[in-house]
């Protein structure tokens, strides 16, 4: 059985994720997890970004 990265539980099948730009093999829930935290990082920064009327890269 394999073990998950995120919560340590053995599952059938693990899912290759990029989370902070390094690739971890997560299970399904935890993969779904940490995409959405992405997410809600990237356009909570863009706003601040926006906010703080940075022009740069990214």
């Amino acid at each position: 059985m394999a073990v998950c990265k995120g919560c340590e539980n053995e599952v059938d099948k693990l899912v290759s994720v990029k989370v902070a730009g390094r690739a971890k093999k997560l299970c399904e829930d935890c993969a779904d997890r940490a995409r959405e935290e992405a997410e809600i990082a990237e356009s909570s920064e863009s706003v601040v970004q926006g906010m703080m009327g940075f022009k740069g890269r990214r």
